[in-house]
Parts: C-alpha cells; sequence; structure tokens
C-alpha cells in the first residue's frame, strides 16, 4: 500500500496539472464570470483561505479556481492579514454580482490606505467586527463606476446603505428635503449627514466650474479619492492648511502664487474669515477633531460667500496650476497626484455603468510545481 500511494498521487497530482493547464490555454474563450471566478478562488487557495461556502456548489468557477490552487499550493500559502481578506471580499461581492473590479492599482496595500478611524458621513468609530450600523464599510463613490483606484471611500455599513444610488444631485435634494422638514430624517440620517454623502458624490462628478464653486467642503476628501472638479482640490488644499502648525506661512506663500493683486485681496479676504477656527483646531486634540473642526467651518455663511467671490474670478485651469505650483513648492500638507483625463477613470469600467464586459479578462496564472484636464487626488 504504501508503495503505491506515492504514485497514484503523482498521477492526481499530473491530472490536475493538465486540467489547470488546459483551462489556462482556453481562458480567453471562457466568459469573464467564469474567468473572474477561476482567478479569484485561486487567489483564495494561494492566501490558504476558504472562499464563502455560498460559492462552493458543484459548478462554481470560484470552486474549480480553489481547489486548483490547493492542489499547487498545498501548505505553501501566502500570510493573509485584513488587507488581504477585505480586497478578496470585494473581488468576491464584485464577482458575485457582475461589477467590474481593477486589480493592478486596487491592491490590498491600497486598500490600507484608505482606513480611518471614523466615518467620514456619520462621523461615529468605525468597527470591523459584527454587523453593526458602524462597521466598515467600502463605498464606490461614483455608482456608476466599477470598483477601482480613485473611486473607494470606506464609511460606515448605514452610511453606505443609505448613499446606496445617490449621486451629487440627488443627495443635494435629499440633504435639503430633510433641511426643510417636516421629515428631519432619512435613512437614519439627518440633513448634515446627507450634505456630507452629497459633497462626497460631487468630488467624482465633473461640474462646472461656477457649480463646484459654490459648493461647501462639509466634508473633506477622503485619502487617494480623485477630485474631478480643480476648484475642489483647490478648496481642499486650503482648507487642510488650518490642520497643521505653520499655517499662515503657507497661506501666504499660496497667495502670492496668484496672479493679480485683486484675487491676492479677495483671497486673503477668505483666509481671514477661515482664521479664526484655528483657535478651535488649536485646542484639539485628535486628528479627528481638527478635521470635524474644518469641515464644520464651511457652515458659515460669510466663508462660503468669501470663497464664491474668489474662486469664481479663477478659471479652471487656473486653479489646477495654483495647486500644481503650490505642491511643487512643498506647500500642500498631503501628497498631490495629478492623473490626465483618460488615466484618472481607467479601469472605472464607466462605458459600462460600473458593470464587468462579457468577454474574460483574466487567467489563472502558471503552474509553479516547485515552491486634457487633470483629476487630483490628495493621500497623506
Amino acid at each position: 500500500m504504501t508503495l503505491t500511494a506515492a504514485p497514484v498521487a503523482q498521477q492526481q497530482q499530473q491530472v490536475l496539472s493538465f486540467e489547470h493547464r488546459s483551462s489556462q490555454a482556453n481562458a480567453a474563450a471562457l466568459p469573464a464570470h467564469q474567468s473572474l471566478g477561476l482567478r479569484l478562488g485561486w487567489d483564495f487557495a494561494h492566501h490558504g483561505l476558504t472562499p464563502p461556502v455560498e460559492h462552493l456548489f458543484a459548478t462554481s468557477a470560484l470552486r474549480h479556481g480553489w481547489q486548483a490552487g490547493c492542489a499547487t499550493f498545498g501548505r505553501r500559502t501566502l500570510r493573509a492579514n485584513s488587507q488581504t481578506q477585505l480586497w478578496l471580499h470585494l473581488r468576491t461581492h464584485a464577482w458575485a454580482r457582475g461589477r467590474s473590479f481593477e486589480d493592478v492599482q486596487l491592491t490590498p496595500n491600497y486598500l490600507q490606505q484608505l482606513q480611518v478611524a471614523h466615518c467620514p458621513i456619520t462621523r461615529q468609530a468605525l468597527s470591523h467586527q459584527g454587523s453593526a450600523r458602524n462597521h466598515a464599510s467600502v463605498d464606490r463613490v461614483r455608482d456608476d463606476a466599477g470598483y477601482a483606484a480613485g473611486n473607494l471611500a470606506l464609511m460606515s455599513r448605514a452610511a453606505n446603505k443609505a448613499k446606496a444610488q445617490h449621486g451629487w444631485h440627488s443627495a443635494s435634494a435629499v440633504a435639503q428635503s430633510v433641511a426643510e422638514g417636516p421629515i428631519q430624517r432619512i435613512a437614519a440620517l439627518g440633513p448634515a449627514e446627507w450634505q456630507r454623502i452629497a459633497v462626497l458624490c460631487s468630488f467624482v462628478t465633473e461640474l462646472s466650474h461656477e457649480e463646484a464653486a459654490l459648493i461647501p467642503m462639509s466634508v473633506l476628501p477622503p485619502n487617494r479619492l480623485r477630485l474631478f472638479n480643480p476648484i475642489q482640490a483647490l478648496q481642499a488644499l486650503v482648507t487642510r492648511q488650518l490642520a497643521k502648525p505653520g499655517w499662515s506661512q503657507r497661506l501666504s506663500r499660496i497667495e502670492s502664487l496668484l496672479p493679480s493683486a485683486a484675487l491676492r485681496g479677495d483671497f486673503n479676504r477668505f483666509i481671514m474669515a477661515l482664521a479664526p477656527r484655528v483657535l478651535a483646531v488649536q485646542a484639539l486634540n485628535s486628528e479627528a477633531e481638527i478635521r470635524w473642526a474644518l469641515e464644520d467651518a464651511w457652515a458659515q455663511p460669510l466663508l462660503q460667500k468669501r470663497w464664491a467671490r474668489f474662486a469664481l474670478q479663477l478659471t479652471p485651469a487656473q486653479a489646477e496650476i495654483l495647486v500644481q505650483r503650490a505642491a511643487a513648492k512643498g506647500l500642500s500638507t498631503l501628497h498631490v497626484q495629478q492623473h490626465s483625463q483618460a488615466s484618472a477613470t481607467e479601469g472605472w469600467a464607466l462605458e459600462c455603468k460600473g458593470y464587468r464586459a462579457a468577454t474574460a479578462t483574466a487567467a489563472l496564472p502558471p503552474i509553479q510545481v516547485a515552491g486634457h484636464e487633470r483629476i487630483t487626488a490628495l493621500s497623506r
């Protein structure tokens, strides 16, 4: 029995390898759902994880890929940290619902950069266990785009569920309706929370310069979110100055970059309306409280009026140049990365409304038997 066990196992391994190579050779002919399911199952096995039980039925492509991966890797698996598990969970969620998932830039490391302690909408502390309303959830900010770098933000499950398919205009309408009453809450969120949802959606919505310039920044852009409107990128860059020491000198240098005395005067008047918030910010200790104080400053009508007067004198190109020059001179408190219009939405699947194309896009990796507008993203 001992003498025959090894040859039988070897024959089984050869059969599995042959089947795997055959599926790889024919991957281009598979529908996208099957091809991606095979690759997803393979990656679960590669990290020593078991896929969700609801996807392990006999004809599941994910199950077949997982079984092939288990036969190949055995115990030679990679370590799966929490971000890797989240990455696999999101891919499974997207795959099961036919959503596009861009997996070149959208990696576990990228997801790590989205992590926050509090929901940007409800401002409640996020949890990572159980099914509570405050459980951390990854949201596709633009609903007609897929899971892709620049289109994701971490928020509470309650905020994600309430936001649903809302965009800038529909969320703004809900915020206004709730503010006017008589219904004061919709989906358990009040007017302030709905206003933050609307502003969040505005960042990834191409708006006219005039419309974007009038939006109060009641929520600051989450890390790595791409801002489609240059004036909002400038607005975020300026607002964030007050969160760090040395803000006065940095703002003075930004002011010196403005092309005319009239613009410099209006910018200075805007700063004079924003500056009193520094006293409140300096008394705060946590990063979240500082962020909220700066966001709440935009509820002041005087601040909005002075920003609008300044911003409407600029063109989108001038706002973009200001952001570029401020970043080049080290005047931004965050890293600024700019993308061309084409590269900014690469992998977003806008042409398919965020759903994946019908053709196959991925194949299992080879068996190894041996062990000209620009889009701005602000990031930490």
